[in-house]
């Protein structure tokens, strides 16, 4: 049984062995319709032929004696008499001749078989024994007695026999015939989808754990209508596979960010601890010295706020990045941005600091639902991303918004192949742009995007020389 079960597991087998069973059941139905309307015809011929034979026997008795008279011409033909008071008596027609036909007593148990037969001028079927199957009708239109008329039903039961056969024969022809063209249609048909299951092969081959996959393997554009079964199929297919490579590419970008923010986070952490490490041996070697030792602990101290710094901005970004929801309250954003402003003119003087604020906002807050000391940070991330890359007297206006704000600078600007980036993490311009002071890690301008995204807003930058605004829209 699993054997045959394996053997008709392909959808080429189901469908051939479906039409094959579909030709053969309709043949059988065919056959057997045709088989009993024949057998009802030829049988309906014969009782005509049966009670005329009767018609002639009877009368041919009402004009003299005896019932063999008036026989009818089918060799085979029975007469019997059966008399009120007696034994039937009757005779078989042996021959064709219509001048002399020749009859043949019929023996009692024959003549005996004939009594049952209704009188009613119908014909029944009768078996009667040396002779076979019979029709025979009867009739009581003779007085004192009973005459019975029954032709044989050979030839009718030899042409259904014959019937059957062919019909058995043309079934066959035709299953035979039905299951050869099925094979090849259904092959046919089904070559597209074999081609769609080759490229799902071929794609299930390719090595994609790992690394970046490079998965062009699609359908053919000719199995890909959607007017068909194997073109919906193979349509489904590309749709898939075209999602499954942006996201396979998806995820090797964020492998390789992962590994350039851990190289670069590495990179960032080992200057300040090799800075330690080195201050630190130098105070050990001179123990005595006063000086010394007094440099050597502020170059640590300062080296571990560096990295504190760092660190906690690295811890930020992976909370950011987790999903971890911030505090949402109403923050006002005209105070947050003039305390920040405020804060920028005392710790950089040499810079022109301007704040924009609409002449409504005086008479009702700009309020924005968010975490007010997560977007003081950003606030004050762009203020000193604009302070430190931009030379004295550089112009940095803040501009509030019901919606968010802008801060523009009228700086260098920064690098054409850094605009794209500027947002990545560890992502920095040459340290030429800056004032002489030490260039940060790359951290601010992801920790304000990371920010923003978290309170459901967006941050854009735009940058020319002379013309430099990142504007930050928050949902009010």
């Amino acid at each position: 049984m699993t054997r045959l079960r394996d053997r008709f597991a392909s959808l080429t087998s189901r469908l051939v062995l479906t039409t094959v069973l579909l030709v053969l059941l309709v043949s059988a139905l065919i056959g057997a319709a045709t088989t009993v309307v024949m057998r009802n015809y030829l049988v309906n011929q014969l009782d005509h032929q049966v009670q005329e034979s009767l018609s002639r026997t009877v009368g041919s008795a009402m004009r003299g004696p005896g019932p063999g008279l008036g026989l009818g011409s089918e060799v085979g033909t029975v007469v019997v008499g059966i008399p009120d008071d007696g034994d039937a008596t009757g005779t078989i027609l042996s021959s064709e001749d219509d001048d002399a036909p020749a009859r043949q007593p019929l023996r009692a148990t024959a003549a005996a078989s004939l009594i049952d037969v209704p009188a009613d001028g119908r014909a029944h079927s009768v078996e009667i024994p040396g002779l076979g199957s019979y029709r025979a009708a009867a009739s009581k239109a003779v007085p004192g007695g009973t005459i019975v008329v029954g032709q044989p039903q050979r030839e009718v039961d030899d042409t259904v026999s014959n019937l059957l056969w062919l019909e058995l024969l043309l079934t066959l022809l035709a299953v035979l015939l039905a299951g050869g063209a099925a094979l090849v249609v259904v092959r046919r048909q089904l070559r597209p989808l074999r081609e769609v299951a080759a490229t799902a092969h071929t794609v299930a081959e390719l090595p994609l754990a790992e690394g970046d996959i490079d998965l062009t393997e699609r359908v053919p554009d000719h199995l890909t209508d959607e007017r068909t079964e194997v073109g919906r199929v193979g349509s489904a297919l590309n749709s898939l596979l075209a999602h499954v490579e942006a996201s396979l590419d998806a995820r090797h970008r964020s492998e390789q960010q992962v590994r350039q923010f851990v190289a670069d986070a590495s990179h960032e952490l080992r200057s300040p601890l090799a800075t330690i490490a080195g201050y630190t041996e130098l105070a050990r070697r001179r123990p005595d010295d006063t000086a010394t030792i007094s440099t050597a602990l502020d170059k640590v101290r300062e080296e571990s706020g560096r990295m504190t710094s760092l660190v906690e901005d690295l811890l930020l970004l992976a909370r950011l990045d987790s999903g971890r929801p911030l505090e949402r309250k109403p923050v006002d954003l005209t105070r947050l941005l003039l305390e920040a402003v405020s804060d920028a003119r005392v710790l950089s003087p040499d810079h022109r600091w301007r704040l924009d604020v609409p002449d409504d906002a005086v008479d009702s807050a700009y309020e924005v639902p968010g975490d007010e000391l997560r977007l003081h940070q950003v606030v004050t991330n762009l203020l000193t991303n604009a302070q430190r890359y931009t030379p004295a007297g550089t112009t940095v206006t803040v501009t509030v918004r019901r919606d968010g704000f802008s801060v523009h600078d009228d700086g260098p600007g920064f690098p054409p192949d850094l605009v794209d980036h500027a947002f990545e993490r560890f992502a920095r311009g040459d340290t030429a742009r800056t004032r002489g002071s030490v260039a940060g890690v790359g951290l601010g301008l992801s920790l304000v995007q990371a920010i923003v995204k978290s309170h459901h807003g967006s941050v854009t930058l735009t940058s020319r020389p002379g013309d430099t605004t990142v504007d930050v829209t928050l949902p009010g």
